[in-house]
């Protein structure tokens, strides 16, 4: 009988992308660096929160951002407006960024006398979610539209997050949503998650967030 040898490419390819965002991580560390991975689905608020971050943020550390895409620079021409440093990348029609890819597009932002970094990653709740880009903080997006029954859908996203912001509550009324059962099923996955309520086109809840995301860049850089 013929034998053959059976590869596990998945798997190797992920073993691969841990190592390097081991690497990239040390690194960050070592330059005093702050990277949040900041995911979503398309439409959840993702550029208008990390404006407002950048808002919030500008006067008490250096910004920069790396704005990742399939394809076109909309987000990245609107970040620039704000003075932080921003550097667009395309995918070429991959739905994430890795470990190497995130490294490439540090590089080419350039980090010199940079504090933090938010790396907006490609809106969709399944790939980012499987690929370590050797963040500091992984973060992500969930709007009220979106409905409260996603981490039932898409469980790895809310179990490799540190925190879940809930955009759109302002418009809450008007879905059949529910805060508190979204908590409830999100604890689940992780219990360790923060969870915070916002709207980035109001400006609620951002204090709690900016609160959360200086309080972690301060303790990260402690230790």
């Amino acid at each position: 009988m013929e034998t053959y040898k059976i590869l596990e490419i998945k798997q190797s390819v992920f073993e691969n992308n841990d190592r390097q965002a081991d690497l990239l991580r040390e690194k960050l560390k070592k330059d005093g660096v702050f990277l949040l991975n900041l995911m979503s689905s398309p439409g959840s608020g993702k550029t208008t929160t990390v404006l407002r971050t950048i808002e919030a943020l500008k006067d008490k550390m250096k910004v920069g951002v790396l704005e990742a895409d399939i394809d076109s620079d909309v987000d990245a021409h609107k970040v620039a407006q704000t003075g932080a440093k921003v550097i667009q990348l395309h995918t070429g029609g991959m739905c994430h960024l890795d470990a190497d890819m995130t490294r490439q597009g540090l590089e080419g932002l350039g980090t010199e006398n940079l504090d933090f970094v938010i790396l907006e990653n490609v809106g969709n709740l399944v790939c980012p979610a499987e690929f370590d880009t050797g963040s500091s903080k992984n973060a992500m997006i969930l709007s009220v539209p979106e409905g409260d029954d996603k981490p039932l859908k898409y469980p790895l996203m809310f179990s490799i997050v540190d925190v879940v912001l809930v955009n759109k509550i302002d418009v809450a009324e008007h879905f059949d949503f529910d805060l508190e059962v979204l908590k409830e099923r999100v604890k689940k996955l992780n219990p360790n998650i923060k969870v915070i309520p916002m709207s980035a086109k109001t400006g609620d809840g951002i204090s709690e967030w900016i609160h959360w995301l200086r309080s972690e860049v301060n303790s990260w850089k402690e230790n």
